[in-house]
């Protein structure tokens, strides 16, 4: 339960920060910043528990890598869609009476540039947070903040820089864009974390050979393997 705690609130301060910053007099220019920075904070704040997904496709690209096991995907994801909902309810509430104009979205670049980055994203965050070679490392959180603020700054004003399905349906909630644009978004977003696996698992075979063993391995074998004598 902790786990689907630490995702929703993660995800309701990401997506709290999207609608804060972008409706109304908000940071203007700056909202990408803003917005990786929320990002990155949740990331170092959650990641020892949750492992900070904060975002479907994240789970989607971390389950398929192995280091997500299967019983938790769907509360995940559940946790997730659930802090972005209670964030564009907040946001709402704050920001009643302010004008909100959705983003007009042409099809066929948006969706590019939502696989694109949502690609970026989560190639980022399997070799920054689950690769043996960054093992331990203390940039993580960054990395993925800043891949964020990179494709906001990038293709924000073709695709509104989302990234994310949770996110999506926040901000269709809160008029940023229109619910007949979702598919766009869901469709881009778990494509590329697929393919983002993929790639990963390609790149660093090794990796994935360990992740395999991490996931097979169930809870009684640990807690047996951690009893021995050293």
């Amino acid at each position: 339960m902790n786990k689907y705690i630490t995702e929703l609130l993660g995800t309701f301060f990401l997506v709290f920060t999207i609608g804060c910053t972008v409706v109304g007099n908000g940071a203007g220019a700056l909202a990408p910043l803003a917005i990786g920075s929320a990002l990155m904070v949740m990331v170092f704040a959650g990641g020892h528990i949750s492992g900070a997904h904060y975002n479907p496709a994240v789970t989607l690209g971390v389950w398929m890598r192995g280091r997500c096991e299967t019983k938790d995907v769907a509360g995940y994801m559940v946790s997730q869609i659930a802090g972005a909902v209670l964030a564009a309810l907040v946001v709402k509430y704050l920001k009643a009476g302010a004008a909100v104009v959705p983003i007009a979205l042409a099809t066929a670049p948006a969706l590019l540039a939502e696989f694109l980055f949502t690609f970026a994203l989560v190639f980022v965050i399997l070799n920054v947070a689950t690769a043996k070679g960054t093992s331990g490392n203390s940039f993580y959180g960054l990395a993925i903040g800043f891949t964020v603020m990179t494709g906001a700054f990038a293709v924000g004003n073709i695709s509104g820089g989302v990234f994310n399905p949770a996110v999506a349906v926040g901000i269709s909630m809160m008029g940023l864009s229109a619910w007949n644009n979702i598919w766009i978004y869901l469709v881009a977003d778990f494509i590329a974390a697929m393919a983002a696996a993929w790639t990963f698992k390609a790149v660093s075979p090794e990796d994935n050979a360990a992740a395999i063993d991490v996931v097979v391995e169930s809870e009684p074998q640990r807690q047996r393997a951690a009893s021995r004598p050293q």
